[in-house]
């Protein structure tokens, strides 16, 4: 018997709580052994996430209503999820302390058992709707992805730096370093993410901007990064001055997200 996208992508949220446990058993033993052993789990975890969205994929098509895994809310759960292990792997080099990993691992394993678990969400392959039926689909749903991933990391990098656990927080330079980082993909990606959608906008529904709640909080999200951009290099702030507005930054982009789905209505409404 085949193996379904949603048995695969099953075991691949076991593999972010398996992640976060060995995150927890290095905090308590403290032995670097096991950071080694945490990224060969990260790289099969995500290895499992991607082979998931592909064969949902692959399934859409046997249906004929083929379309990449990015129209629905479940959809954009998981690639989320996919979307902050992308990141970190990218930065792996950067991130040399685990702590900032954990966080961001466990912000992915609660999107992963959201749309698993939550009676409320969809979780079957549907046809796209018409206003989804766009080559433009893929650029702008995946460069907002990768700015929110990005700034979820940001946000791990906030919290951490306002702890003051000594010998458990990695040096203070080292995480400004990462979020900064981590804000200027965000910031970039967000920005490409805003004009595709407005080129879309465009295409789909005669205007450029429509002052959509999706639309409006995208571009709240983004003055707020471009002003922690702004104090960073114009005004010399860091600390926990940038921390803060970090974390900010980040319930923006979660209200973004979440809260124009379930509070209020408009023409990204659909994606639920």
């Amino acid at each position: 018997m085949a193996i379904g996208h949603h048995s695969i992508l099953g075991i691949a949220t076991f593999g972010y709580l398996l992640l976060f446990i060995l995150h927890v058993f290095y905090c308590a033993t403290r032995r670097e052994r096991v950071i080694s052993f945490i990224w060969v789990m990260f790289s099969v975890t995500f290895g499992l996430h991607t082979a998931g969205l592909l064969l949902r994929w692959v399934e859409s098509y046997m249906m004929n209503i083929g379309h990449a895994p990015l129209s629905n809310f479940y959809e954009s759960l998981i690639v989320f999820a996919w979307s902050i292990s992308l990141i970190l792997l990218i930065l792996k080099k950067r991130i040399t302390y685990p702590f900032i990993t954990m966080g961001s691992n466990l912000i992915a394993l609660g999107f992963m058992a959201y749309g698993s678990l939550s009676p409320s969400v969809v979780r079957t392959i549907q046809p796209l709707i018409p206003a989804l039926q766009s080559n433009w689909l893929h650029i702008h749903v995946i460069t907002c992805f990768m700015a929110y991933a990005s700034f979820a990391v940001s946000f791990i990098c906030g919290i951490v730096l306002l702890l003051t656990w000594k010998g458990i927080v990695p040096p203070k330079e080292k995480l400004e370093e990462i979020n900064y980082t981590s804000i200027m993909i965000g910031f970039s990606m967000l920005s490409a993410g805003i004009l595709t959608g407005a080129v879309w906008a465009h295409y789909a529904w005669g205007s450029y901007w429509s002052w959509d709640p999706k639309e409006t909080w995208s571009l709240i999200t983004w003055i707020i990064y471009a002003l922690i951009l702004h104090a960073r290099f114009m005004k010399g702030w860091g600390g926990t001055r940038i921390a803060v507005l970090s974390i900010v930054g980040f319930i923006s982009v979660l209200f973004t997200y979440f809260g124009v789905n379930f509070i209020l209505t408009g023409l990204h409404s659909y994606a639920t």
